[in-house]
């Protein structure tokens, strides 16, 4: 039998309206069952605010004369037990219906609460991804715009050590500086990042920091003031996070 017809016998035994071989079953299910014991705490909670909320109301202008009425008919018990079990009855399928209804309220804003965090989540997924995306684009655009000088050399650099299947291209112009293209490089360490360098007579000068993404890619835009005088050597090295005025980490890329 599948858990799905306790949990609509749950909110009927909540209110006290469950009888016969339903009552015996539940019973008999109860005590093994976490989630139903759960469903009726949270049913008595949902009926006790319930009822806490709703407004003091009087009672209906014929309640007295049909009290007198029952106190009257008491010579005839059968009458009186069935009024009895009516007026019970009539009770417990309104809060059941109380119940029901606030169940069900509660659940579905539950359910809105949830889509309403996904989507948020989905929407800033998305906007991360778009301003990765404008950054890349704006990255290719500035290298496109260094090649249709004839003085901007491309350089290649290879990997070094335990990244030796890594690669990396320069696209470098003297005036206007350059663009790093770099792949196969693995996402740096925790506490780690990459730098790049420009060396120009044997001196190397930090060109900023970068990282790659899951797949080992990554670029980076490097200013001319990185290079003083003409830039010989371009490398890579694995710093502590926040970078280093001179390499002290291990070259992964360089040029010749």
């Amino acid at each position: 039998m599948s858990h799905e017809p306790f949990e609509t016998l749950a909110a009927v035994y909540a209110v006290g309206a469950l009888d016969g071989d339903d009552l015996t079953q539940f019973e008999a299910h109860l005590p093994t069952c976490a989630a139903c014991q759960a469903s009726i705490r949270d049913a008595h909670e949902t009926l006790t605010r319930a009822t806490l909320s709703m407004p003091p109301m009087a009672p209906p202008a014929g309640a007295r004369a049909a009290l007198v009425r029952r106190v009257a008919d008491r010579r005839e018990p059968r009458r009186g037990t069935w009024l009895r079990w009516a007026a019970a009855t009539a009770v417990a399928a309104a809060a059941a219906a109380m119940f029901t209804g606030t169940w069900v309220a509660v659940r579905y804003e539950a359910r809105l609460g949830q889509m309403a965090r996904e989507t948020a989540a989905v929407k800033e997924r998305l906007a991360r991804n778009e301003a990765a995306l404008q950054e890349q684009v704006a990255l290719y655009r500035g290298a496109v715009e260094l090649l249709r000088d004839p003085a901007t050399r491309v350089v290649d650099l290879r990997g070094q050590g335990a990244a030796s299947g890594a690669s990396g291209r320069m696209i470098w112009n003297d005036v206007g500086g350059g663009h790093l293209f770099v792949a196969g490089l693995a996402p740096a360490p925790a506490g780690k990042t990459y730098e790049a360098w420009t060396i120009a007579g044997g001196t190397p000068r930090p060109a900023g920091l970068f990282v790659v993404d899951a797949g080992g890619r990554g670029g980076h835009r490097v200013t001319r003031e990185a290079a003083q005088g003409a830039v010989q050597v371009f490398a890579v090295s694995l710093e502590p996070e926040g970078g280093s005025a001179a390499p002290t980490g291990p070259i992964v890329l360089a040029s010749k």
